[in-house]
This record gives C-alpha cells, sequence and structure tokens, in this order.
C-alpha cells in the first residue's frame, strides 16, 4: 500500500479497481485547513488523464505492471497475433486492446506487452522506429528545413507521418513512436 503522501512521478497504482500512473503530483499545504494531494494521473487502460485531489494518509495498492518482450507476427483484419520469444507461445488480441499503439509497427518487430494480473491492457512499441516511406510529395531542388516545413507523408504500415519538404517516397525514415514526428533519415 502506498499513501497519497508518498505518490511519486511515474508510480502505478490502483485507484478504484482501475490502473493509473502518476504523472505530476504537487503536496498543497493551505494556510486554513488540512493539506491535500493534487495528483495528474493517466488511466493506462484508456489512456485518459485526470485531475484528482487525496488526503495524505489516503492509501492506494500499488499496482505492479509486467513488461513482456513479443513479437509483433501478424494481423488477420480482426485479431493481432503475437510470439513470446522464449517460449514461443502466441497470444492474440483484439482492435480494442491493441489501440492505436501498433500504427508505426511492421510485422516481426518487438513490442513490449503490458500485464496486469495477467491481464493484457496495453502494447508499448519501441520508442523510434525505421520506416519506409510509401507516398508523398515529391521534394524539389533547394528544399530545406530552416523554415520548418513539413509536408505530409505515408509510411509502410499506413501511418501519416509530417517530413520535411526534402525528403522523397521510397525513403527510410526514423520516427518517434511516443509522438508520431519524424525524427530523421537512416
Amino acid at each position: 500500500m502506498v499513501s497519497a503522501g508518498d505518490f511519486k512521478n511515474g508510480l502505478t497504482v490502483e485507484i478504484e479497481g482501475v490502473i493509473y500512473q502518476i504523472i505530476e503530483f504537487q503536496h498543497v499545504k493551505p494556510g486554513k485547513g488540512a493539506a491535500f494531494v493534487r495528483v495528474k494521473i493517466k488511466n493506462l487502460v484508456s489512456g485518459s488523464i485526470v485531475e484528482k485531489t487525496f488526503r495524505p494518509q489516503d492509501k492506494f495498492p500499488k499496482a505492479h505492471i509486467e513488461r513482456m518482450e513479443m513479437q509483433y507476427l501478424y494481423s488477420d483484419g480482426e485479431l493481432y497475433h503475437f510470439m513470446d520469444t522464449n517460449t514461443f507461445e502466441q497470444i492474440a488480441l483484439n482492435e480494442n486492446e491493441i489501440g492505436d499503439s501498433l500504427k508505426f509497427v511492421k510485422e516481426n518487430e518487438n513490442v513490449k506487452m503490458l500485464s496486469h494480473n495477467n491481464k493484457v491492457f496495453g502494447i508499448e512499441p519501441p520508442l523510434i522506429v525505421e520506416l519506409k516511406i510509401t507516398e508523398t510529395e515529391p521534394g524539389f531542388r533547394g528544399d530545406t528545413t530552416q523554415g520548418g516545413a513539413t509536408k505530409p507523408a505515408i509510411v509502410e504500415t499506413g501511418a501519416r507521418v509530417n517530413v520535411p519538404l526534402f525528403v522523397d517516397s521510397e525513403e527510410i525514415i526514423k520516427v518517434d513512436t511516443r509522438t508520431g514526428e519524424y525524427v530523421g533519415r537512416v
């Protein structure tokens, strides 16, 4: 059990049966009245962020999140199939359990499967992935990124990424999976 007075950024707790991660916390001691803890927490299942207030003595069970290295095999339209690279055991998850976490992940790439009490609730893709651009407007000689101008591009997984004007189709780029932003060329 963790008391609200001991909250730290990144801590995962279970509040009313839901797993939350502490994003931000603040201990407040008003001039009048009792002290309280104001927190910004992220629901790890839905991804929503809410602000709540607790008394410092409120206690919550600590949520232990397991991260298993899995290989994304393929999607058959309804289910997404993963394999444990150690035991070769396969797991299939539906689109509701995956969300949009695989939009930058190619088949046969490794991801981290997040679970709590043996129930999978999310997928953590690699932080940076290398993807080939399948479709974008052609670049022109002299186009630079000094002005910060970008154009939309579609990568091999079907996701849309804004890239600098000088990047052409068929190039391989690096993408940050947390933000979906272009990082650089390979």
